[in-house]
This record gives structure tokens, sequence and C-alpha cells, in this order.
């Protein structure tokens, strides 16, 4: 039976043998902790390859990432400047998870490919494939040695060498191909610059803002990490300062431009240009670094300067409301399918939602040698997304509105401006089931993405996800470009999950897909569209965590008092049965969402044949010890018309939570009394609340979360009103207002270096001290070094450590013979 097998996986550490309350032996254990080696596994079980599809889909590059890294790792100095975390040693972006494996693979057989004079370590952060696919770029970074590099790799040759030392990666990945594949456009360390401005502790003066009466009220949202004083102004200005240069195969550098705090340098397809984008003074402590002013300019391909774009000034407030937008040149890049033009959107309504406006946003574009005015390729009557391109009467323009999440897709011809758009699809953001899905893209002879076309140019392609009352079921769709008709090509089916990725001919016959199902991880296959035979599978990545084979999988669904129709991922230990071995305890785990319309919310998600992944991130773990999880449970907020989703949060909440209860008890697989809630970020918000209002749950587990929203005061996760705007349901919504209403034993575990906007970790701290204070039950858990998600396997081990520890104590063990297993926990070292 399956409660003799997960027996031997129930391990208790020695302080919770005796069952004792939080804040005793527990709270005074040096170190980290162990959790039992059924949990160990899952965090150490081994992620399958990457695979990076080369420009023609002909090879892929496949990245092995090892185990999570240790704490002497996370641990190493680390800059926080401006909202970018910076590895001051190598002048990159703070990352500790790189992949230490590189190998080839030829699309057409799936046959393996090992490259020779690969560096060692590898510490690969990221790759990007030459235009003609004939070489293979990416960047190492070893922060033991300090190095940051550029290496290229030789298909035909499956040989590797080094281009280029000193890079910068701390605002870009620092390295672009040029559209010939013969050279790349790099980021370095300016030479000679020195030492770093030395920090000595004495300040050179105080930090003075000011603002002034009159100048408009603006929404400043919370964030982390931003400059503090003039000292870490100059420390940012020298680890952005870079010197571009062009680098050839062979190595040799040549400096392109000035050095300046770039962000950005585009080639343009033809390779005749770069889009230049720098930060410049006056640098803000309010917002990050993507706020600063900045000066956009075209330069040619030496660097010379050629036409100034824009000049774009500090933004540290907007309008109020999520669809506020700065005013000026927004998303300026290049158009793929000409030799150097630019495009871009300018806000027609002073980047204000609340102006009345006929045109929210115009999308603009200007040719090289930018002698011509731009011109307006489409107005648009909210905030615009995106463009496709295609070629010179064919590109998909698409628009969103938050307010009423209303997206629409146009067609345009982008060489005819004066010709009228077609509406090609409208609906709600929120209605999964009438997404028409992404258009499919190819690769151009410059690396561009185009829109993919069948050869004679009159069909698209869009691959979706296939939303429906039967759960997701991906699909390919041909859409005909002289009658606007569809027709489904493929869509996956059961007992499958079978996601396509890329087409592989130029018929759109052959596509690289996905396929997965419950006990399968996903592999990659080529399958033939219309053909009966079986796919062909390419890679054949193992199970990663074969104990676990069997793991039961439903996808059930359920109504809220209301009626709405709510969905969740029940699962349930292998061999488990409800009437033979009777209720287990629960772990549920969710994340809630706002919605305009209670169809949307009704509407399933997910599908009961994707693989049972068991990560350490989520709930699935606690499976290994014999729990059941009900998973992403759906906790809809919904404000319909006028009515905002958060005026009835807490009512909704717990109308959802109830229904969920009321769902599991029913079907025998939970106990009422034994079942805790948990979450993470916004879930464990949800986790506190539903604590505080409501007598549900046995015990909660809160990770990284916000529980006092008057510390979030110009809107959180989709509340676009501000705190003066609607103090009552900031108020209503923050649990650490109802701190003495929680009563049931909450454990808040969070990164002492929380990365996250709003979720600072004082929000944790003063919940804790709030409960503790009223003589609540309740333990915290601070994690060293750790972000908004945690990164060392040392916090990992620690965070399902004590999370196996209150499941045990406040719910219990999920069976009699679970409950008398043997064994001691055991510290590791600190």
């Amino acid at each position: 039976m399956w409660t003799g097998m997960l027996a031997s996986c129930l391990v208790f550490p020695a302080a919770w043998a005796a069952n004792a309350p939080a804040g005793t032996a527990a709270a005074a254990a040096p170190g980290y902790r162990l959790p039992p080696a059924a949990l160990q596994a899952v965090a150490d079980a081994p992620s399958p390859p990457q695979l990076v599809l080369s420009r023609q889909r002909e090879w892929g590059a496949l990245l092995q990432t090892p185990p999570l890294p240790g704490i002497a790792e996370v641990a190493q100095p680390e800059l926080k400047l401006a909202g970018l975390r910076i590895h001051p040693r190598t002048h990159s972006r703070s990352a500790f998870s790189f992949a230490q494996r590189l190998w080839l693979m030829r699309i057409s057989d799936g046959q393996e490919v090992q490259i020779d004079g690969l560096p060692s370590p590898l510490s690969l952060s990221t790759v990007s494939w030459s235009p003609d696919q004939r070489y293979l770029a990416f960047n190492r970074v070893d922060s033991g040695s300090g190095a940051n590099e550029l290496w290229l790799v030789d298909v035909d040759a499956h040989r590797a060498w080094r281009v280029a030392e000193k890079l910068n990666t701390t605002a870009d990945k620092g390295y672009r191909w040029m559209p010939d594949s013969r050279s790349l456009l790099v980021f370095l360390q300016p030479a000679g610059q020195g030492a770093a401005p030395a920090d000595d502790g004495i300040p050179v003066g105080p930090a003075i803002q000011q603002t002034a009466q009159g100048a408009g009220q603006r929404s400043i949202r919370t964030y982390q990490d931003l400059l503090r004083n003039e000292d870490d102004a100059k420390r940012l200005e020298y680890y952005l300062a870079t010197q571009p240069a062009r680098i050839a195969l062979n190595g040799h550098a040549e400096p392109v431009g000035v050095p300046g705090l770039y962000t950005d340098l585009a080639p343009s397809p033809d390779g005749r240009h770069l889009l230049s984008q720098r930060v410049e003074r006056p640098f803000s402590y309010l917002v990050p670094l993507g706020r600063f002013p900045h000066r956009i300019e075209v330069l040619d391909a030496n660097g010379r300067y050629e036409h100034e774009v824009a000049r774009l000034p500090l933004v540290e407030g907007l309008p109020t409301g999520n669809d506020a937008v700065p005013t000026g040149v927004r998303d300026i890049a290049w158009r793929a399918d000409a030799p150097a033009t630019l495009v871009w959107a300018e806000a027609q309504d002073g980047g204000d939602p609340a102006r009345e406006a006929r045109i929210r946003d115009a999308v603009m574009v200007q040719a090289a040698p930018f002698e011509q005015p731009p011109q307006t390729l489409i107005e648009l009557g909210t905030r615009f997304v995106d463009v496709t391109w295609g070629r010179g009467d064919l590109a998909l323009v698409d628009e969103f509105w938050w307010k009423d999440r209303k997206i629409r897709q146009w067609r345009v011809a982008p060489d005819a401006p004066g010709q009228a758009p077609v509406l090609l699809s409208e609906r709600s953001e929120e209605d999964r089931y009438a997404d028409p899905g992404q258009p499919a893209t190819f690769d151009d002879e410059n690396g561009r993405a185009r829109l993919f076309t069948d050869a004679q140019g009159q069909f698209l392609y869009f691959v979706g996800e296939g939303a429906s009352p039967e759960g997701d079921r991906p699909f390919v769709d041909r859409l005909d470009l002289r009658d606007g008709q569809r027709e489904r090509l493929f869509q996956s089916q059961a007992p499958f999950y079978e996601r396509p990725r890329v087409p592989l001919d130029a018929s759109g016959t052959q596509w690289l897909t996905t396929r997965e199902s419950p006990d399968e991880p996903a592999n990659w296959y080529v399958r033939t569209l219309g053909a009966t035979d079986a796919p062909r599978a390419l890679t054949h990545f193992a199970h990663p965590l074969p104990q676990l084979r069997g793991v039961q999988k439903e996808q059930i669904r359920y109504k809220r008092a209301d009626g709405v129709d709510l969905t969740a991922t029940l699962l349930l230990p292998p061999g488990y049965e409800a009437k033979r071995d009777g209720p287990l305890p629960m772990l549920m785990w969710a994340y809630p969402g706002e919605f305009k319309s209670a169809a949307a919310a009704s509407q399933v998600t997910d599908s009961p044949y994707r693989f049972n992944a068991v990560s350490y991130w989520g709930p699935q773990a606690y499976l290994a010890m014999g729990y059941a999880v009900l998973n992403n449970p759906s906790m809809p907020i919904i404000g319909e018309g006028d009515a905002e989703p958060n005026d009835t949060y807490v009512q909704q909440l717990v109308a959802d939570a109830q229904a969920a209860v009321d769902e599991v008890v029913r079907r025998g697989v939970a106990d009422r009394g034994r079942i805790a809630i948990g979450g993470h970020s916004y879930g464990a918000f949800m986790t506190a609340n539903l604590l505080a209002h409501s007598e549900l749950f046995k015990a909660g587990i809160a990770r990284s979360g916000a529980y006092n929203r008057t510390l979030t005061p110009f809107g959180f996760q989709s509340e676009e009103r501000n705190y003066w705007q609607a103090q009552p349901v900031y108020e209503a919504m923050s649990p650490f207002n109802y701190a003495d209403h929680i009563k049931a034993p909450l454990l808040l575990i969070h990164g002492q270096d929380d990365d996250n906007s709003g979720t600072f970790p004082i929000q944790s701290e003063r919940l804790y001290a709030a409960v503790k204070g009223l003589g609540g039950n309740a333990r915290l858990v601070m994690l060293p070094n750790e972000a908004h998600r945690y990164r060392a396997r040392e916090s990992i081990m620690q965070m399902m450590a004590e999370t196996n520890d209150w499941l045990q104590q406040y719910l219990g063990a999920p069976s009699k013979a679970g409950a008398s297993a043997k064994g001691k926990g055991k510290a590791a070292s600190p």
C-alpha cells in the first residue's frame, strides 16, 4: 500500500519530536537545517536540458543547468543600485544559475554532437545563434575568477574559442550578432577605468529631494534597490559605463563610438546604423533605472552620430491607473522587414487614462536617412502592445486597455501608411477560450523575427494554448489572408499535452513540438500535421523523480456559493485510494486573480494531461511525504461593470476558499480539520487574509508576502487606485489590521534581500511582531542573502524543512504508519 512506501520517507527533526510549539527548541537551533530525505531528493532532482534553436531550426543547442548553488556563492558581494543587482567583480547582473554543459543536436535526425575546447567551468550565462546558424555565441560569467567573456562555437568544426574578455553585462546581455554573421557588437568595460569609487562610510552630504505644489498628481509605486545618495549614483555610473566595440570571429576588436552609460545598442537589419539608448543625469532616489532620463540616437556603423530621436526626461510618477504611460517616444525598435526604419509608440492623451481621447496611442515610423519627418503607421484607441513584422503589405499590431481588458489585433500595410487597417480579432484578454493564439514567426537572413507565411504569402499560422472546458489543448491554426477564414490544422489530443513550438519547413506542414503526459516529462518531437504516424521523438529526457511516478492528478470542477464555476488540480500520492485509506491531511496552494466578468473567472485552466512536475518551489513536493495537494484552486476576485474587484476582496476570497474546502471534503480525500493554506507573494497575502477572516484552515504558510497595504499606497498587484482614493479598500485588505483575528498558526518565510516591488522584508517582520504581541501563534524565518525567489540550496532546504515541520505539527502525519516513523533530521553546516 502507498502508506507503507511513504512511511519510510517520514522523518521528524529532533526539535519537533515532542511536538514542541513554535519558538522553542527549533527557533534556537543554529545553522541551516535539512528536510527529510524524500524532500531533499525533490530539491536535488535534475532539471531537463534547455533547447535553443538555431535561426533556421536545423540545429539546437542543449544546455544543462546543475543543481542549486550553495549559500557561499549566493552570499558573494552584490550591489543594489537603481533597481539593478550587480556582481561587482564581473560587471554583470547578479545570477546564480549557469549552464555547466553545452552540446549540439541536429534537428533532422536528433544526432547529438559534442563540442571541443569549451572552458572549465563552463558557467554559461546566455547563448545566441548567428543569423546564418554557422556559429553559436555564449557569455561566460565566472564569479570565482571574475571572468565575463564572450565565446564562439563553430558548428561545422564542433570547436569553441574565446573572442572577448571583460564584457559589461550590467544592464544588457552584452553582445549582439551583426546581420552579416561575421562580427558581433559587444559592450566592454572601458579600458583604463580604474578602481570602483571607494565607500569609506563617510557621507558627502545629505540626500535631498523636493517637490512643489501644482506639480500634478502622480502615482509612485514602491520599488526596491533604489539609489540612496550621491555615492550610490557614482557607483552606478562606474558599473554602467561601457565601451561599445565590434568583435570579429578571430577576436579582433574595433571600438564603436565613445564610452557611455548605454542600456541598449541595436544594429539595424542592414547593419549600417545603430540605435543607441543611454542614461543621463539627473538620477532619482524614487524610481529605478528604466525611469531615468534617456537619450535615444541613431549612430552609423562606426558609432558616429547621425540623428537624435528623443531626449526623454526623468519619470518619477505617472497618472493614476494601470493604463498610464510616459509621454514621448516609447518602445522604440527597428522594423524587422526593412533595411533601417525605426518604429515607436507615442501617447496622444498625455499618458493619462482619465483624459477623454479618441486616440490613445500613435505608432510612428521613420526611415533612414531620417531626413523626412516620422509617419503614422496606425492610430490606436487604446495602448500599443507590440508589432509583428511580415513584409511591406503585412504586419500585425496589438493594442490593449487594462480597464476593460479589451485586446485587439490589426493587420496593417507598413509600406502604405494611408491604407486603412483591418481588424483581425477583438476580445477580452481574460477570455482564454476565445484566444486566437500568437502568430508563428521565422528568423530571416538578418536574424530578425518575421511573420511565417506559406510560399505564396496567402496564409498566416497561429499557435495557441487552446483553453476549453476540457482543459488546455494547444493548437495550430491557419488564417487565409484573402477572406479571414481560419482552419485548424492541429490540436493536442488526450492522453497527451502536446504543444506546437515552431514550424520546420516552408509549407507549415512539419512542426517542432513538446509532448508530455502525467507520468512522462516533456520531450521534443517532430510532427507532420495531418499525418497518421506518431511524432518522431528527438529527446528522451527521463523522469526526474521516478519514485513519484504514479502520482494521481485530476482537474476538478466545483462552484462557489454564488454560482461562479471554479477549478483546481487535485494531486494524490501514488497508490492512494480514498475509500480504502480515508481522508488525508491536505496542503492547498493558491494565488488570487482579478477579473472583470464572472464568465471569464469561471473558465477552466491548465490541462489534466500535463506532466506531474514535482518541484521544490510548489506544493507538489509534499506528495512525497504523503500529503494530498490541491494546487492552484481558483481564487477569482470579480468586479463587473463599474465595480472594482477589490471592493469585495475579503468576501470573495473566503467564498472561494470555502468552496474548495467543501469540495475536497465531499470527495473524501481531505479532512476538514487538517487542511493548511499557503502561497508565495500575493499568495502569501491571500494566506494571511484567509487566516484573519475565516476558520477554514488549521494552519497557514506565507512566503515573501505584503500584509500592510498602506506601505504600497500607490497601487499593488492589479489595484490601480491609490490609498487616498480607496482608503477603506486598502485597510480592509490588509491582514496586518486584523492580526488579532489570526488564531491559526502562521509560518512566515521571507528573503532578507527581497527585490520585488512592495514585498519588503519588513512586511513579514511587522506582521510577525503583531501576531506575537497579540498572543497569537506564528514563526518567522528570514533567509539571509535571498531575493523574492530563493536561490541557495541551503535556503531551499530550510524552507522545505520548515514547511514540512509546520504541516506535521499542525495537520499531523498523513497516516498512522507515518506518525510513528523513526529517524531524526540533521543540521547542515552553517
